[in-house]
């Protein structure tokens, strides 16, 4: 399950990172284990406009949708997201430090959906929570962006 399929990051200031949270819970019946994997459509986008805020690569530039890197400048600017475990240790691997980011895989670049959460054995209630974190610069145009995350719950038979 998803807590909210509706994450509203409201007026953003540029330089003044926004994050909202979703939990994520999975009942793994599987005696193989499961994984969840996301994907974006596309870039946060004003559709009218086409206009987007990047995905973050993070303070180095070195984080895409498969490796993590640390996101605290507030001088580095995008779209991005984090896992934590809340119970159960089933997220993904690239979230050791606090501030370690990833992007969204994208379908409008052709990116796999890439692992959120991964176990190998039986649970239930095994949540995690994901963080979305999105920071903008004085010249990114005002406008009510939007996209659609996708979640993809696979057994491992």
């Amino acid at each position: 399950t998803i807590s909210s399929i509706f994450i509203d990051f409201g007026p953003i200031t540029p330089g003044a990172p926004v994050t909202r949270t979703n939990l994520l819970t999975v009942s793994n019946g599987s005696a193989y284990g499961y994984t969840v994997l996301a994907r974006e459509n596309h870039p946060l986008r004003v559709l009218e406009s086409g206009i987007s805020i990047p995905d973050t690569t993070c303070d180095t530039g070195t984080c895409n949708e498969s490796a993590s890197a640390s996101w605290t400048s507030l001088t580095t600017f995008g779209f991005g997201y984090r896992c934590d475990n809340i119970t159960g240790t089933d997220c993904a691997s690239g979230f050791s430090g606090p501030n370690d980011y990833k992007q969204f895989a994208s379908s409008e670049s052709a990116e796999l959906a890439q692992p959120v959460m991964q176990g190998s054995n039986v649970g239930r209630n095994i949540q995690a929570q994901v963080t979305y974190k999105v920071n903008i610069s004085s010249t990114q145009a005002a406008g009510a962006y939007q996209n659609t995350i996708t979640y993809i719950a696979l057994p491992t038979i």
